[in-house]
């Protein structure tokens, strides 16, 4: 198995998926899934009871995929649910399972989800879980006690290239880097014009981008989004041709973009809201766009 680790070092594409664990204790569907993804695909990201929805816990559902399918994962974990000493904790037992590959979120308000009398902790924002999973790295804990081994996480972070405001969006991101990101995965974006501002404004050189698409289903699902999600923008013109277009036509636009993406960023990452046939159609196409693409790039 090529790691996603090896893979991004190395400079190469990446691809990934984001999956939800299930809501209970049985993981045949997730394995399911995600074994018709393992030869298509770098790495799943798992979510962390994603919308202040309460899930099984990603660290379990990542070993579960890396050890029966052999498939590598990157597991969501957020500042929501937990202090820093939880988090450390979290960390340093997510590493002994050889899960080692995080995205570092801050997470969502409790009262968005299903259990809104929840308390959220929110002791550290994502910058600050950054730092922690640096620090654990370098062999030491918050508290500057020596570990006995030290973890070697692959760290990466969110970046939003459609904020509102952008500039305050690159600040946030480059003080990320700064505390030891390796990698950028990107909330959705639709377009190359969408994608090229926020890269644009970069420095470089940048650790590796990869680019968030979520290919829409309907123009109901489109409209959903743009009126109760903040911060995904879908341009008007896609709007205006998912009110004829429907699935296909969402499908033929994330099509044409992932072809796109290899001269923007250094992977894709598709959040397909639980739809395999959408995933596999979107993967069996860029899989036959690189190919043929390949003679040009050496």
């Amino acid at each position: 198995m090529t790691y996603l680790r090896d893979k991004i070092t190395q400079g190469k594409f990446v691809t990934t998926v984001e999956l939800e664990p299930p809501k209970g204790t049985n993981t045949d569907k997730i394995l399911h899934y995600a074994l018709t993804l393992r030869d298509l695909v770098d790495a799943v990201n798992i979510t962390d009871s994603p919308m202040a929805n309460m899930r099984m816990s990603p660290i379990s559902v990542a070993h579960i995929l890396r050890g029966n399918i052999g498939l590598d994962t990157i597991f969501h974990l957020t500042c929501r649910d937990r202090n820093t000493i939880g988090l450390q904790s979290e960390l340093l037992g997510a590493a002994a399972l050889g899960v080692r590959n995080i995205l570092a979120l801050t997470g969502d308000d409790p009262k968005k989800g299903d259990h809104p009398s929840a308390r959220g902790v929110f002791e550290v924002d994502s910058v600050g879980l950054v730092h922690i999973a640096s620090t654990l790295n370098q062999g030491f804990d918050l508290a500057g006690n020596r570990l006995d081994q030290a973890p070697q996480f692959h760290i990466g972070v969110a970046a939003n290239p459609c904020a509102d405001d952008l500039e305050r969006e690159i600040d946030r991101l480059l003080v990320k880097i700064d505390k030891g990101a390796h990698f950028i995965q990107t909330q959705p974006v639709f377009e190359a014009e969408q994608l090229a501002p926020f890269l644009n404004k970069l420095p470089q050189p940048c650790i590796p981008v990869i680019a968030g698409v979520l290919p829409l289903k309907s123009y109901r699902m489109a409209r959903n989004i743009a009126r109760n999600i903040p911060g995904i923008h879908i341009p008007a013109w896609l709007m205006k041709s998912m009110e004829t277009g429907g699935r296909a036509e969402g499908i033929r636009v994330a099509r044409e973009f992932i072809a796109e993406l290899p001269w923007l960023a250094q992977g894709v990452h598709i959040m397909p809201v639980g739809d395999a046939d959408i995933v596999l159609e979107l993967l069996a196409a860029k899989q036959q766009s690189t190919t043929a693409l390949q003679p040009a790039l050496v």
